[in-house]
């Protein structure tokens, strides 16, 4: 029983090491690009749309319906990211259904550069919303003291997500191994189906937390605007009564 696609090794030369984890990645980057492409070759904007169409606008417009709920005002300036992480950690769980692949989300290598990946994009789009000074200023609000914990945070957070990632992903690859092993054919095809979910709900999680922190960045320390030509108008004070008022 494998623990890891590492340990899965196609090819060898010294050092260089051709495994599980950088074959299945690179073939599961291959298909998602070129079935990109042949999805997106023949979009058409009449009523009249094909099937793949109507499916591909409904999975987009979901997509850009919960990075809004997360509070990213312009969604289409993040679905490109964020989206890519969910159809990545989703398709790699679901491809588990072919005969001897391993999903890469398997590897901690894996999940640490979807990690890391998140590490980088939160700050470039933190500062495209806002500005570097005022992006960088957030590590030192309220005080300078609290500097080193942001910093802190920041690489904790990165750690939890590719740990999370991996833990979920590999147990639920495990206990379908074992099963295999010590129970009859039909109960670990019920357990592989529920594994199936739990790489979709894995592949949610983890480009919504992307999200929060991106929100995060891009809104932290933000004032509320206030439309110059608002209608609101103040209350007007209303006359105390005195005695001496009829």
């Amino acid at each position: 029983m494998r623990l890891s696609p590492d340990e899965m090794v196609f090819w060898q030369y010294g050092f260089l090491k051709l495994n599980g984890t950088i074959a299945f990645t690179w073939a599961l980057m291959l298909v998602m690009v070129v079935g990109s492409r042949l999805v997106t070759r023949n979009l058409s904007s009449n009523l009249d749309r094909a099937p793949w169409q109507s499916l591909l606008e409904i999975i987009v417009t979901s997509i850009e319906k919960q990075i809004e709920d997360v509070g990213l005002r312009h969604p289409r300036k993040y679905i490109g990211f964020l989206g890519t992480l969910f159809l990545f950690v989703a398709f790699a769980s679901l491809c588990t259904i072919i005969p001897g692949y391993e999903p890469p989300t398997g590897s901690l290598s894996t999940t640490a550069a979807l990690a890391l990946s998140v590490l980088v994009a939160v700050p470039l789009f933190g500062i495209g919303e806002r500005g570097l000074r005022s992006y960088l200023k957030t590590y030192a609000e309220p005080t300078l003291l609290i500097l080193p914990f942001n910093v802190i945070g920041e690489i904790s957070r990165t750690l939890a997500l590719a740990v999370r990632l991996f833990g979920n992903m590999m147990s639920g690859a495990m206990i379908i191994a074992i099963l295999l092993t010590i129970t009859p054919f039909i109960f670990p095809i019920v357990m592989s189906a529920l594994g199936l979910l739990t790489g979709m709900v894995q592949a949610y999680i983890f480009s919504i937390l992307a999200a929060v922190y991106i929100a995060a960045a891009t809104r932290a320390g933000k004032p509320p605007t206030v439309s110059r030509h608002s209608t609101l108008k103040p209350e007007p004070r209303r006359q105390r009564k005195t005695p001496w008022t009829a």
